[in-house]
C-alpha cells in the first residue's frame, strides 16, 4: 500500500497535516481559559475593574533605565483606556542621539495625582524610538546629473551650507553622508500603544506564558489583582516612516498613538512580534522584516487568515510545479512542438527579473522564489538546446546538439513568430529605456540597465510567450507541452494576484502578475481546442490509455 502512494499524493498528505496543526496552534494563541468563579482562589482580577483615574506618561533617555536625565514629552492627564486617540509631540534630540545615537521612550501608565517614578502600582514599558540602517542611494538624472527639481537642489544647496558651518567634524563623527555603507540612526516617527480593554480573569494554573512578561500583579488582602496590561506595538512601525538623523536633526516629531485591544489579538501580536524577532536574529534585514511586519499591520485579522491559507497553497503549488516541471524535462529527449526562443527567452527574462527585485532590496519571499526560478530556466536552456558542457585545462567548451526533421519544422514556426515579433517589440523597448533615461532618475547606470530590461520583460515579456501559442496553432497540438507542470503555474498565477495586493513589491512586477493571467487563458484556449488523443503513443512511447474505449473497429 504504502509503496504504491505517490510522492506528490505524500507531499500533499504533509500539507494538509500541516494546515490542521497551525490552525490548532492559532486557535491556541488566541483563546484563553478564564476563571470559572471571581471569587476562586486561583482567580487573577483585573485592576481596571475598580474604574481607577490613570494617567499616560511618556518621557525620553539616551538609556534604556533613565540613568543620564529624562524628559517628559506628552502626559494625557484624563487617561480612559477605552477611548482611542492620535497626539502628535515634538521630541528635541539630545547631542548624542544626533551622533549617530540612540533615543528611548519610557512609557507609564500609572495613578493620577501620582509621579510614576513614587506610584508602586504604576505599569511602563522601554520603546526605541531610534533604528540604525543603511541610507538609501540617492537617484540622480544620468545625464544631467540632478538628482531633485532645481527648487529642492537649491534649498539642499542651502542645507549643506548650514552642515558646512556647523562643523565637518561633527559630521564625520556622527552624521550620514550620501555615499556611507554604514548603518546610520533613524527616527521611528510611530509609536503606537495598547491596553487590554477587557475585564479578563486569568486563571493562575492556565496562565499564558506569552502574556506572563507583561502581567504585573499585587495582593489585595485575599484576591490576587494585575495591573493594565501595557503593549507597545513594534509590528506598526515601518521602514517608510524612518527619518534619517543627523547633525542638524534638533527637533523631531513622534506620532502616539493609542487604541485599546483585546486579549487574544494581544497573544497573537506577542507571538507574531517575537517572530520578526527571530527572522531578524537568523539575518533578516530590517527591509525584510518590514515586509513581513506590512502583512500583519495593513490587513484585519480575517483577512489575514485569509493570506495564510493562500501562502499555504501558493507554498504547494509552487513546488508541485517545481516538482512536475524538472519531470517533464528531466525526461525530454526531443523539442518537437516547444519553441526553443521562449525557453530561451524565459530564461533571459527570469534572469533579468531576479536582478531587478535584487537591486530593489525586494522582500526575500518574494526574492527566493525568483532565484530558484532562475536557475532551473538556465537547466531548461541546457536541455532545450541538447547543450554539452567539457572542460579543457579549466576552460569551458560548449556542443550543442543537432536537431532532426521534426525539430527543423517546429524551429521554422519559432523562428518565423519571433520575426513578426521583433518588427514590435525592439523598437518599443529602445524607446522605452531612452524615454526613462531622459525623464527618469536612477541610482546608477546598472540601475537604469535592470530598470530598462526588466520594464522591457514586465511590458512586453508576454509577447515572447506567443511563439509557443503561435506553434501550437501551427501544429494544431498541445500534446507537447507540460499540462501538470502548467497547470499549477496557472492556479499560482491567480494565487498571485491575490498577493499583489498583499506583499509589498515593485509596481510593474504587481502588473505582471495580472499579465500572465491571460497567458493561461490562451493556453488553456489551446487545450480545449486541440484536445489530446491519450489513446496514441507520444513521443516517449508512452499511451495514457492502453486500450480505446469503446468497441473495436472491425475491418
Amino acid at each position: 500500500m504504502f509503496l504504491k502512494t505517490s510522492f506528490t499524493t505524500l507531499i500533499v498528505g504533509v500539507f494538509v497535516v500541516y494546515v490542521l496543526h497551525t490552525c490548532w496552534v492559532m486557535y491556541g494563541i488566541v483563546y484563553t481559559k478564564p476563571c470559572d468563579s471571581p471569587k476562586a482562589v486561583n482567580c487573577i482580577t483585573p485592576f481596571l475593574a475598580g474604574n481607577p483615574k490613570l494617567q499616560l506618561s511618556i518621557y525620553t533617555s539616551v538609556k534604556p533605565n533613565a540613568d543620564g536625565g529624562h524628559t517628559l514629552i506628552h502626559r494625557e492627564e484624563d487617561f480612559d483606556v477605552n477611548s482611542k486617540f492620535e497626539r502628535i509631540v515634538n521630541v528635541s534630540l539630545p547631542k548624542k542621539t544626533r551622533n549617530n545615537g540612540t533615543l528611548y521612550a519610557l512609557i507609564f501608565v500609572h495613578q493620577a495625582g501620582l509621579s510614576p517614578w513614587q506610584d508602586p502600582r504604576q505599569v511602563h514599558l522601554v520603546a526605541q524610538l531610534t533604528a540604525y540602517m543603511v541610507p538609501k542611494p540617492p537617484e540622480i538624472s544620468l545625464i544631467s546629473g540632478e538628482d531633485q527639481t532645481q527648487g529642492q537642489k537649491q534649498e539642499d544647496q542651502k542645507k549643506k551650507q548650514r552642515d558646512a558651518s556647523s562643523g565637518a567634524g561633527t559630521r564625520a563623527k556622527g552624521g550620514a553622508t550620501a555615499s556611507t555603507d554604514h548603518p546610520v540612526s533613524h527616527w521611528r516617527s510611530r509609536l503606537t500603544l495598547n491596553i487590554v480593554g477587557d475585564h479578563f480573569l486569568f486563571d493562575r494554573e492556565y496562565l499564558p506564558s506569552d502574556v506572563h512578561r507583561y502581567l504585573r500583579v499585587f495582593q489585595n488582602g485575599k484576591k490576587m489583582v494585575y495591573l493594565p496590561l501595557l503593549f507597545v506595538d513594534e509590528l506598526s512601525n515601518r521602514v517608510k516612516d524612518l527619518v534619517e538623523i543627523n547633525s542638524t536633526s534638533t527637533e523631531l516629531p513622534l506620532t502616539v498613538l493609542y487604541d485599546s485591544i483585546s486579549l487574544g489579538r494581544l497573544r497573537f501580536w506577542i507571538h507574531m512580534q517575537d517572530a520578526v524577532y527571530s527572522l531578524q536574529q537568523f539575518g533578516f534585514t530590517e527591509k525584510d522584516a518590514d515586509e513581513i511586519k506590512g502583512i500583519f499591520v495593513d490587513t484585519n485579522l480575517y483577512f489575514l487568515a485569509l493570506t495564510f491559507f493562500v501562502a499555504a497553497f501558493h507554498l504547494l503549488f509552487d513546488f508541485l510545479a517545481f516538482k512536475n516541471d524538472i519531470s517533464f524535462w528531466k525526461q525530454k529527449k526531443s523539442m518537437v512542438g516547444m519553441s526553443s526562443k521562449a525557453v530561451l527567452w524565459r530564461c533571459f527574462s527570469t534572469i533579468v527579473i531576479f536582478l531587478y527585485l535584487f537591486d530593489e532590496q525586494t522582500s526575500l519571499l518574494v526574492l527566493i522564489p525568483a532565484g530558484i526560478g532562475s536557475v532551473i530556466e538556465v537547466w531548461k536552456v541546457k536541455k532545450a538546446f541538447k547543450i554539452q558542457i567539457f572542460w579543457k585545462g579549466g576552460k569551458p567548451t560548449f556542443l550543442f546538439g543537432k536537431l532532426d526533421e521534426s525539430e527543423r519544422r517546429t524551429e521554422e514556426y519559432d523562428t518565423l513568430a519571433m520575426k513578426y515579433l521583433s518588427y514590435l517589440l525592439y523598437p518599443l523597448c529602445i524607446g522605452g529605456a531612452v524615454y526613462a533615461l531622459i525623464f527618469l532618475r536612477y541610482k546608477s547606470w546598472y540601475s537604469w540597465l535592470i530598470n530598462s530590461l526588466v520594464n522591457g520583460v514586465y511590458a512586453f515579456g508576454f509577447l515572447f510567450m506567443l511563439p509557443q501559442l503561435f506553434v501550437n496553432y501551427k501544429l494544431k497540438s498541445v500534446a507537447h507541452l507540460p499540462w501538470k507542470a502548467f497547470m499549477y503555474k496557472a492556479f499560482n498565477t491567480f494565487i498571485d494576484d491575490v498577493f499583489a495586493f498583499i506583499i509589498t513589491m515593485p509596481t510593474s512586477h504587481r502588473l505582471a502578475c495580472f499579465r500572465d493571467d491571460v497567458v493561461f487563458l490562451i493556453y488553456l484556449y489551446q487545450r480545449w481546442l486541440y484536445p489530446v488523443d491519450r489513446t496514441r503513443v507520444n513521443e516517449y512511447g508512452i499511451s495514457y490509455d492502453e486500450k480505446p474505449k469503446g468497441k473495436a473497429h472491425k475491418d
